[in-house]
């Protein structure tokens, strides 16, 4: 079902333990000589296997992947009801005739030490998880039933387990450079995880891991991007925290008297502590001796899905009929996430003159967002949605994981500060004591969550205090401070590329700014939407990011500072590269191979490819020849010819069209194959744009 919602090319799904079969029907009609059929374990052990016997018993060309991930998702994450093991698995799949089983997993080698008491069985394949596509291409080549094990733990329930102590931390983590970073979104395509998210800088929308968030699968890594590099060492590092709050000082709220039971639907995503709170105000609630019921509607147990808690609390347990809050029932909504608290399920529950709510502005990304690295978001259009269902006066909205990180030191905790903000404007009907005294029941970072409800109440007392003091407290590197003029804009560009090169390559763009700029005067004036395009594009195409590039982003102060700004200590920092000409390239995928290189190690060698720039563009070019630079370079070139065009020929008729010309090269970024693939896009539709300037320039 997963697959299919994430447009996989899975084309449907069955009944469960059904998967496959209806294959052995449509077989010899379709005039498909093979397909694959997803399960998972708890599939299998529950009645899976009777389908791969079906299957094999009829002869049909199908291969199964079967995920041995350790949990079972659509009930919400929880262990295998029974004691299966891959080597178990392998060998009750070998007695029922499958023709040939491969195991794929993230450590192979931990089947090759093996078991004594359980070991696989015989003849089978031990392949690592990068094998993973060749191993599919193989297998389909292979007459009758195959199975493909995909063995590795879910990634959300690892986390978990790692949260409570139940398993070692992970060795390495996941930094990206941003300026390394194009943006292009393959580490975000390749490791499907929502932990990579969208940060804007100067230079344009890039990446970044949100370290507390982060699985530590380590997949992202896997990107066609020099930008992801690995630390182990180093521990994410707190922002610096506001200190305490004096709740004496802070007025005590008037609470609902509970005359009819109180309906309060929290909503957000999964992963960040929304079941949590749901808890947290059933015990409070039970503690103050009232009557309360609880419902979380979690779905399928995957990170980042939309996830409600129902909490309705009475004077009395009787007083209570149903768990689920009605349509237009809910008194209050804690909005933790923007999209679900405006998503029509959420909505329903809501009604204009009875629902107030409180939500989260902050931009959680989506799946959409994986797929598209250009698509948007919707803020501004769910927030109006959500005011125009409920009213402008009954929606408050807040930066609320800004203003926890600036205060608290991290963004965990934002759901415990949203708490804090509802319970000091009268929105939760039970007592302070009973939620703090909950809050030390549940044992997990007690004092974490209650300073998150102190900063939530006195945020919700005094907000401008509260947004000072968190932006105080949440430096940032230079490049996410955005210019508010295009002279500054030009200017920090200008900067940019007399280090990216020098100050004659800087002037030739500045020059080129200039003539559009002039133009777009003459024709339109007090407009700067046109040298604004070209100020950006132009810069990008001139700064393409070549080996040289590269080394000297990282052999800049600027990675160090940024470094620390995230992990505390001196941790060992290791580059993926793909180096140009020296990377093999992957047989099946058509990729360059990217190796692990020991910054420390490296960094001489850096240096002094990071002075060799000024070789760029002369007949001493290193990487001249390179296919990435020629296309980059003849790209530079066709952009730089079209606005000066543009600024020769521009008049009030064509000023659109060169607006469309100026913003043609928007998609030009990534790497290797993904640079050759946008760029080679972002030349035809300047082309395209270029042509239709010129007949209206005529």
């Amino acid at each position: 079902l997963m697959a299919v919602a994430m447009q996989r090319s899975t084309l449907t799904i069955s009944h469960m333990g059904g998967e496959g079969a209806t294959w052995i029907g449509m077989a010899p009609h379709a005039g498909v000589r093979h397909v694959f059929a997803n399960m998972g374990d708890g599939t299998y052990f529950h009645s899976g296997l009777l389908a791969i016997r079906a299957a094999v018993a009829a002869g049909v060309n199908i291969t199964y992947k079967l995920l041995f991930n350790d949990a079972v998702a659509m009930t919400g994450g929880q262990p295998i009801d029974g004691p299966l093991t891959v080597p178990r698995l392998t060998r009750q799949l070998a007695a029922e005739g499958v023709a040939r089983i491969v195991v794929v997993a993230d450590d192979p080698a931990r089947h090759r030490r093996g078991a004594a008491d359980d070991p696989l069985a015989p003849g089978i394949e031990l392949r690592d998880r990068r094998e993973l596509d060749a191993v599919q291409r193989e297998l389909a080549g292979v007459p009758g039933v195959t199975v493909l094990v995909y063995d590795q733990v879910c990634a959300t329930e690892r986390r978990r387990r790692r949260k409570r102590g139940l398993a070692p931390p992970a060795a390495s983590q996941v930094f990206i450079h941003e300026l390394v970073c194009e943006g292009c979104g393959d580490c975000a395509v390749k490791s499907n995880c929502l932990a990579v998210v969208p940060v804007e800088t100067e230079f344009g929308t890039r990446r970044q891991i949100d370290p507390f968030a982060c699985n530590q699968d380590l997949s992202c890594v896997e990107g066609c991007c020099p930008s992801l590099v690995t630390i182990e060492g180093g521990v994410p590092r707190r922002g610096q925290a506001a200190g305490e709050v004096d709740e004496s000082a802070l007025p005590d709220p008037a609470l609902p008297a509970l005359d009819a039971p109180w309906s309060l639907l929290v909503a957000g995503v999964g992963g960040t502590g929304v079941v949590t709170i749901g808890a947290l105000l059933g015990m409070a609630a039970h503690l103050d001796g009232l009557g309360v019921t609880v419902l979380d509607v979690t779905g399928l147990a995957q990170k980042g899905g939309a996830v409600l808690s129902h909490v309705r609390i009475a004077r009395a347990q009787d007083e209570l009929n149903a768990a689920r809050i009605e349509p237009g029932g809910a008194d209050a909504l804690l909005g933790a996430d923007l999209l679900v608290a405006a998503a029509p399920d959420t909505l329903r529950r809501c009604a204009a003159g009875r629902t107030r709510a409180l939500v989260n502005t902050a931009e959680t990304i989506t799946g959409d967002f994986l797929r598209d690295p250009d698509r948007g978001f919707p803020g501004a259009a769910t927030l109006a949605r959500l005011r125009g269902a409920l009213g402008d006066d009954a929606v408050q909205a807040l930066e609320a994981t800004r203003l926890a990180t600036g205060l608290l030191g991290h963004s965990i905790a934002t759901n415990m500060f949203m708490l804090g903000i509802a319970w000091q404007r009268g929105w939760v009907p039970v007592s302070r004591d009973a939620l703090l005294r909950a809050i030390e029941l549940n044992g997990v970072a007690v004092d974490d969550n209650r300073r998150a409800f102190a900063w939530g109440r006195r945020a919700a007392c005094d907000p401008a205090a509260a947004a000072e003091l968190a932006a105080r407290s949440l430096p940032q590197p230079a490049w996410r401070r955005l210019s508010t003029t295009l002279d500054e804009r030009i200017a920090r560009r200008r900067e940019m590329l007399a280090a990216y090169q020098d100050d004659r390559y800087a002037a030739r763009y500045a020059a080129l700014v200039d003539r559009i700029r002039a133009a777009e005067q003459r024709v339109r004036p007090g407009s700067e939407r046109l040298a604004d395009a070209v100020a950006r594009h132009a810069h990008a195409l001139f700064a393409h990011k070549d080996a040289y590039e590269v080394a000297r982003l990282y052999t800049d102060p600027d990675f160090d500072a940024a470094l620390a700004q995230v992990f505390e200590g001196r941790p060992r920092v290791t580059l993926h590269l793909a180096p140009p000409g020296l990377a093999r390239r992957d047989p099946v995928r058509g990729e360059p191979v990217k190796r692990a290189w020991d910054l420390d190690r490296l960094h001489p060698w850096l240096r002094l490819l990071a002075r060799a720039r000024r070789l760029r563009g002369s007949a001493l070019d290193l990487f001249g020849r390179d296919a990435d630079t020629r296309l980059a370079r003849a790209l530079r070139d066709e952009y730089v010819d079209a606005v000066e065009l543009a600024a020769a020929r521009l008049d009030a008729g064509n000023y659109e069209a060169a607006l469309a010309l100026a913003e043609s090269t928007a998609t030009a970024r990534g790497y290797g194959p993904v640079w050759q693939r946008q760029a080679g896009a972002a030349r035809a539709a300047l082309r395209e744009q270029r042509a239709a300037f010129e007949a209206q320039a005529r």
